[in-house]
This record gives structure tokens, sequence and C-alpha cells, in this order.
């Protein structure tokens, strides 16, 4: 991060996150992380069956893409179709 405040923003953050997957209603869940050196990683999981999966995750690339959309004043389609060229070239393994 570039400053203080921005460090303290994530690490408020992390601390949510963290109660908010400790909890036993929870049914999905994705954690994305792209580090310092650019390596990334991902955590996706969830206790739903196979019928509710896409509408789960649809609903959390959305949600994703919304939040990524108003801090990075761009438009929901403009990071839809840079995500998707992005995840065309990634060779992300489970």
């Amino acid at each position: 991060m570039s400053n203080e405040h921005d460090t303290a923003d994530l690490d408020e953050l992390r601390a949510r996150a963290a109660d908010a997957i400790d909890g036993d209603d929870l049914r999905s869940m994705y954690l994305g992380v792209v580090r310092e050196d650019g390596e990334k990683e991902y955590y996706f999981g969830n206790a739903v069956d196979e019928s509710e999966l896409r509408e789960v995750a649809v609903v959390q690339l959305a949600m994703m893409t919304r939040v990524l959309a108003t801090q990075s004043a761009s438009s929901v389609e403009e990071i839809a179709e840079l995500a998707a060229q992005q995840a065309e070239s990634m060779d992300l393994q489970p």
C-alpha cells in the first residue's frame, strides 16, 4: 500500500473478513489475494449443492465487480470486460 491510511484500512478489512468467515452460517466464500510481488492466490469454497453453485458464483462475481467499479471510478461493463480478458489468460490451479 502506498501510505499508512491505506495500510490501516486494509488491516481493518482483513480483521472484519476473518470474523465474517468464522461464523457457522457461511454458505460460500471467495478470497482473491494479490501479493506485492504480483503472486496471485485464490480460495473458493462453498456448502451449496451443484444446482445453486452457478447462482452463488454469479452473486459473488457481481458483488466484486460492483465494488471494484465504484472504487476505480469505472463502469461495471469496463471492469467486467477487463476481468474477462484477464481471466482468459490466467492459469490458476485449485
